[in-house]
C-alpha cells in the first residue's frame, strides 16, 4: 500500500487507551479528527530515546502554540499496546494537550502505508516516524521520516506550516 499523502482522506481506524480507572478502552480516529484540525505523529516505539527525548516533548511544549493556531487535537500513535502507552504518557507529566492512543497490533499504520519492519533488529512491526497535519479527515502535510531520521517530523515543522 502506497504511504498516505497530502490529499488524502485518513483512513478510519481503532486505537486502544486506558481510561482514568485504567481499563482499556478503544477509539475511533475519524470521531477524533472529523470537522477538525488534528495532528497525528506516529513514533516506532514508546521509551526510545528519540521519541522520548524529542519527538513527544516537542508537540508537548509546543501545544499551546499549535492550539493557538487552530489544532483542535493532537495525538501520538506508536505500536505498543494501551498499557506500555498509559505508562509512558505518564513520564510527561507536564502533558495536557497530547492524546496517547496505542495501535497494538500494527492495523492503523499499516492503513496509513507507514509500517515499518524491524523484524530483523528483533523489535518486529513498528511505525515509521511521521506527523500528518490533518483538515476534516484530509490530509493538509504529510511529513513522513525515512529510516531513524528526525528531521520533518517534529512539532515545530507541524508550526512552519501553519
Amino acid at each position: 500500500m502506497a504511504p498516505i499523502a497530502v490529499g488524502d482522506v485518513i483512513p478510519d481506524g481503532i486505537l486502544a487507551y486506558l481510561d482514568e480507572e485504567n481499563k482499556p478502552q478503544t477509539v475511533s480516529i475519524h470521531s477524533l479528527a472529523a470537522g477538525k484540525k488534528v495532528i497525528i505523529f506516529g513514533v516506532p516505539g514508546a521509551f526510545t530515546p528519540t521519541c522520548s527525548l524529542k519527538h513527544v516533548p516537542g508537540f508537548i511544549e509546543r501545544a499551546e502554540e499549535l492550539k493557538g493556531k487552530g489544532v483542535d487535537e493532537i495525538i501520538c500513535i506508536s505500536v505498543n499496546d494501551p498499557f506500555v502507552m498509559n505508562s509512558w504518557a505518564k513520564t510527561f507529566p507536564e502533558n495536557k494537550h497530547v492524546k496517547f492512543l496505542a495501535d497494538g497490533a500494527a492495523k492503523y499504520t499499516n492503513a496509513l502505508g507507514l509500517e515499518l519492519d524491524l523484524t530483523d533488529k528483533g523489535l518486529g512491526v513498528r511505525s515509521k516516524r511521521f506527523a500528518l497535519l490533518v483538515e476534516d479527515l484530509k490530509v493538509k502535510v504529510a511529513n513522513v521520516e525515512s529510516g531513524g531520521e528526525f528531521t520533518i517530523s517534529s512539532a515545530e515543522e507541524i508550526i512552519k506550516a501553519l
